[in-house]
């Protein structure tokens, strides 16, 4: 299946309203977290593939195998969460990608509380056999730079523990937003955390303080819309549920965007944003240090590229064990589009461009990003993306949104 988008100049939209899906990430946090508190509710939870299939999988009460397809956070956070539950008996599986994503670092961490984990196939991948029991508390080490969700994961279950659980991270921390988001949104559940350099205590919790959330639309779906306005003619974009004050990293779009044209206005009263074009000279060249907001990467360097600019993004070392090999994908995709683009394990260069190629068909490697990072690119040249339902993953509703914004697409089989 392939969407052939365009955008009509003559009939351009002016302005649009876009009511975007809750933050995944908040959700699957407060999904692990209402599982060990019953007593809490959620409110605007994410209609994303990855949390309903965490959904399924913690109300799932009878089955041992529990495949979580794609869904990298549910494969992390389920692997905390059953080695806790006593007496529970499952496999944990998903797709031939997940089998490909490392989880060592997390299992040996829980092992060392006591977890009985073994491994179904190839030692340090998944699938894994959890037989739940009672984990001890105390002090754990675990390497900082390779997945934030591994932390996020031990945190999640810490407060269930009899004398709570405290971390020591070793090394430079990946993606600390997201570390932040878990420790706050367990602060406002009502336990002590207590976050110093590269060490988190977290002290055990019987009845939470707080048991209503409302969960912040998604700030990486957000990105979209902020590549669209930056890359149309004068399109401006409001999109429902976002504040100033974001536990979500991906936030930093506001000033990130802002050096590409965008301006983003908070409307406190309505709790939205609105996205507008800025009259202002773009730079020559963009430089990022991405290592908080790896997720936003392939956006921002396709709208680089759309703009004509150059750019050199840095802190890109998970994107090489996510849905796909990001950096790669990113690469050869841009390339076929007449980009410059250079990779090392952890960034990418992009140098100017005058010219975009027009009809391209873009793969998306079963990566929901790589299909969302391009689309906006319609505005400038008509493109076709392949396999667009892959983009359920985060956003159900993307296609759509783009229809909203001004891009027209047709599905060919």
């Amino acid at each position: 299946m392939i969407a052939a988008l365009s955008h009509d100049s003559a009939a351009a939209i002016e302005h649009a309203h876009i009511e975007v899906t809750g933050s995944k990430s908040e959700s699957n946090r407060l999904l692990i977290l209402q599982a060990l508190f019953p007593q809490i509710e959620i409110g605007n939870l994410s209609n994303s593939d990855d949390t309903q299939l965490l959904q399924q999988a913690l109300k799932n009460r009878d089955s041992e195998l529990i495949d979580i397809h794609h869904a990298g956070t549910a494969m992390r956070f389920l692997t905390a969460y059953f080695s806790a539950q006593q007496g529970r008996k499952v496999v944990l599986t998903g797709s031939e990608r997940m089998k490909q994503r490392p989880v060592s670092l997390l299992v040996d961490a829980l092992r060392d509380l006591g977890a009985k984990i073994d491994y179904k196939g190839e030692e340090g991948y998944p699938p894994l056999q959890i037989t739940g029991t009672t984990l001890r508390s105390g002090e754990i080490e675990i390497a900082a730079g390779t997945s934030s969700q591994y932390i996020s994961a031990l945190l999640l279950i810490a407060p269930s523990l009899s004398d709570g659980l405290t971390i020591r991270m070793r090394g430079m921390i990946t993606s600390r937003p997201y570390i932040d988001m878990t420790c706050q949104l367990l602060q406002q559940l009502g336990c002590s955390v207590i976050f110093s350099e590269n060490c988190i205590t977290v002290e055990p919790l019987d009845i939470p303080v707080e048991s209503k959330f409302t969960v912040e639309s998604d700030w990486s779906s957000a990105s979209y819309f902020y590549s669209a306005v930056a890359l149309s003619e004068g399109l401006s974009i409001t999109l429902k549920n976002y504040k100033k004050e974001s536990l979500q990293g991906d936030s930093n779009l506001v000033h990130i965007y802002e050096k590409l044209g965008v301006e983003t206005r908070f409307n406190s009263a309505e709790s939205s944003i609105t996205l507008s074009k800025k009259d202002i000279s773009l730079p020559k060249h963009l430089e990022l240090d991405l290592a908080k907001t790896p997720d936003i990467a392939q956006t921002i360097a396709v709208s680089c590229f759309g703009l004509g600019i150059g750019c050199k993004l840095s802190g890109l070392h998970t994107l090489k064990i996510k849905e796909t090999d990001r950096l790669v994908a990113l690469q050869t995709e841009m390339q076929k589009l007449g980009a410059t683009v250079q990779i090392t394990d952890n960034l990418l260069q992009l140098s100017p461009s005058e010219a975009i190629n027009s009809g391209i068909s873009i793969k998306t490697y079963n990566d929901h990003r790589m299909a969302m990072a391009f689309a906006p690119l319609a505005f400038k040249e008509k493109i076709s993306i392949e396999e667009p339902e892959v983009v359920s993953k985060s956003f159900p509703s993307f296609w759509e949104a783009m229809t909203a914004v001004g891009i027209t697409y047709e599905i060919k089989r």
